[in-house]
C-alpha cells in the first residue's frame, strides 16, 4: 500500500493550517479593529458626553475661565491616552489638553460643520485636514437652556488603536499555533492506529491473493480495523482449511477410486488377452462386479455430499412418527441380522413418537447408523435403537457392542473418507463417508449428535430431533 492516504492527511493538514493561519490574520485583524474601534468611540463618547454636561464647561465656555478646567481634562485625557478640546460654535478651538490653545488665542478649524455628521457619533481621518496622522474623532455638544454653546472633541490616535489590535492578534495567533501544533498529535494518532493498520492489512490481503493463505495478519486492537483484520483473518484460516480439504479430498477420491478402476481394468484387460482362461471368468466377473459395487456407492456418496455442502437440496419438512421409521429402517437389516445372527432390539418410548423433519434425510441417517453398528458388530451380539424424550426434544440412540472406537479417532470420525485401522480390516467396502453425511444432515437441520465409544466394549451414536405433538 502506497503512502498516498496518509501524504493526503498531511497535506490536508498543511493547507488548513496555512489557511487557517492567514484567515485568522486577515479577518482577525478586521474584525479586532472594528470592535476596538467601536469600543474605543463609545468610550470616548461616552466621556465627552459627560464633559459636555458638566455645569462648569457649561456657564464657562464663552468667558476666560475655561482656562480653569484645563487641568481636568489633562487628567480625562492621560487616562483614555487622547487628545481633547473644547470647540465653540464658530468652530473655533478654544481649549486643548495639550496647551497649546487657549481661550485667548483660539484656532479656527475650517469647514467645521457638526451638522454632516448626521447620526454619526465618531469619525476616523484627520478631522478637516488638522491633523498629520489619522485619529479617531468623536464630539459631543454643549448645551445649556436648550441652545448649543459649543461642543467637546476627542481624538484618539489610530496608530495606539493598530497597536492594541496587533497584541490581541498575536495572541491570538499564538493561541491558534499552539491549537495546531496540539491537533498534530491526531495526525500521529492517525498515523498509528488507522494508516499504519490499512498498510498491514492491505499487505494481508495482497498475500492472500497470491495465494498465501497462511499469512496471519498483525493488527491486535479491539476497533473496527481490528474486527475487520481478526475478520480477514479468520476468513484466511477458514480458506486455507478448505483448500486443504480440497486437497485432501481430492486425493482421497482418487485413491478410493484407483484402486477399484485398476482391479476391474486388470482382471478385463486379462481376460480379453485370455491370462485368464474361460473356465476361471466367472470368479473374476463377481470380484469385478463386487468392485464396481464400491464405486457405485461411493459415487451415490460423493453426490449426496454435494447436495448437503451447496444446498442444492431443499429440505421438505414434515411432520412423522420417528417409531415408525426406526422399525421401517431396522426391517431392511433383518436380512443380514439373521444370517449373523445379530439381535436388534428396539427400545421406543411409546407407542408412536412424532417429530418434524425431513423424513428421507432421518431415514438416511438411521441407515447409515444401524449399517456401522451392524458391520463392526461381532456375530451373535446385539445392537439396540432406542428414542426417549425430555425438554421437549426426541433422543435416538444406535449402540453396538462391536470392535469400538480408539480415543483419539473420535474428533477425526467425523471427516470425509476417514477410516480407522479397525475400519480398513472390517469394512472393505466402506468410502469412509458415511458418518460425514449423517453429520452433515443432523446439522442442516439445526440439531446435534454425539458418539460414546469405548475401545473393545462398543459405541453409542445418539442424536436429537425435535419433538411435536
Amino acid at each position: 500500500m502506497k503512502k498516498a492516504l496518509y501524504k493526503k492527511f498531511l497535506m490536508g493538514y498543511l493547507v488548513i493550517g496555512i489557511l487557517g493561519f492567514f484567515l485568522i490574520t486577515w479577518g482577525g485583524s478586521y474584525l479586532i479593529e472594528n470592535y476596538l474601534e467601536h469600543s474605543i468611540s463609545e468610550d470616548l463618547y461616552r466621556e465627552a458626553h459627560n464633559i459636555a454636561s458638566d455645569d462648569t464647561v457649561k456657564h464657562n465656555i464663552s468667558s476666560s475661565n475655561l482656562e480653569m478646567i484645563r487641568d481636568n481634562l489633562s487628567a480625562v485625557a492621560d487616562y483614555q491616552g487622547a487628545l481633547i478640546w473644547i470647540i465653540n460654535n464658530k468652530g473655533e478651538i478654544l481649549l486643548s489638553t495639550r496647551k497649546d490653545i487657549s481661550p485667548d488665542t483660539p484656532i479656527d478649524i475650517e469647514s467645521f460643520n457638526p451638522v454632516n455628521w448626521g447620526s454619526n457619533y465618531y469619525q476616523t481621518g484627520n478631522f478637516y485636514g488638522y491633523f498629520k496622522e489619522e485619529r479617531l474623532s468623536v464630539i459631543a455638544p454643549i448645551t445649556a437652556d436648550m441652545t448649543p454653546k459649543g461642543y467637546v472633541s476627542i481624538h484618539y490616535l489610530m496608530s495606539d488603536l493598530y497597536q492594541e489590535r496587533g497584541n490581541i492578534l498575536l495572541i491570538v495567533q499564538g493561541l491558534f499555533l499552539v491549537f495546531y501544533g496540539l491537533t498534530f498529535s491526531i495526525l500521529l494518532i492517525f498515523r498509528v492506529y488507522v494508516h499504519k493498520p490499512l498498510q498491514q492489512i492491505a499487505k494481508g490481503t495482497a498475500e492472500y491473493a497470491n495465494g498465501n493463505l497462511a499469512y496471519h495478519i498483525p493488527v491486535n486492537s479491539e476497533d473496527e480495523i481490528g474486527n475487520l483484520a481478526n475478520t480477514l483473518n479468520y476468513m484466511a484460516e477458514r480458506l486455507n482449511q478448505q483448500g486443504e480439504y480440497q486437497r485432501n479430498f481430492i486425493s482421497n477420491v482418487s485413491h478410493d477410486f484407483r484402486s477399484p478402476l485398476t482391479s476391474i481394468k486388470g482382471y478385463v484387460e486379462a481376460m480379453l488377452d485370455g491370462t485368464i482362461p474361460p473356465q476361471m471368468q466367472e470368479r473374476y466377473l463377481k470380484i469385478i462386479a463386487y468392485e464396481s459395487e464400491r464405486l457405485e456407492k461411493l459415487t451415490k456418496s460423493l453426490l449426496q455430499l454435494n447436495e448437503l455442502d451447496i444446498k442444492k437440496r431443499m429440505m421438505h419438512i414434515r411432520r412423522f412418527d420417528i417409531n415408525e421409521i426406526i422399525k421401517t429402517t431396522a426391517a431392511t437389516f433383518e436380512g443380514i441380522c439373521t444370517e449373523r445372527k445379530i439381535r436388534l432390539e428396539l427400545i421406543l418410548s411409546g407407542k408412536e413418537l412424532y417429530t418434524k423433519a425431513d423424513l428421507e434425510q432421518i431415514q438416511q441417517v438411521l441407515y447409515n447408523l444401524l449399517d456401522n453398528a451392524i458391520k463392526f458388530s461381532p456375530d451373535g451380539a446385539s445392537v439396540i435403537m432406542e428414542t426417549t424424550e425430555k425438554n421437549g426434544k426426541i433422543f435416538v440412540s444406535v449402540k453396538d457392542r462391536g470392535c469400538g472406537i480408539p480415543k483419539e479417532s473420535l474428533s477425526k470420525i467425523w471427516e470425509r473418507f476417514y477410516k480407522n485401522d479397525t475400519s480398513r480390516g472390517r469394512d472393505r467396502k466402506g468410502t469412509g463417508l458415511g458418518l460425514a453425511i449423517v453429520k452433515e444432515i443432523i446439522n442442516a437441520h439445526g440439531q446435534n449428535i454425539n458418539v460414546i465409544s469405548t475401545e473393545g466394549v462398543g459405541t453409542e451414536f445418539i442424536f436429537t430431533l425435535e419433538k411435536v405433538k
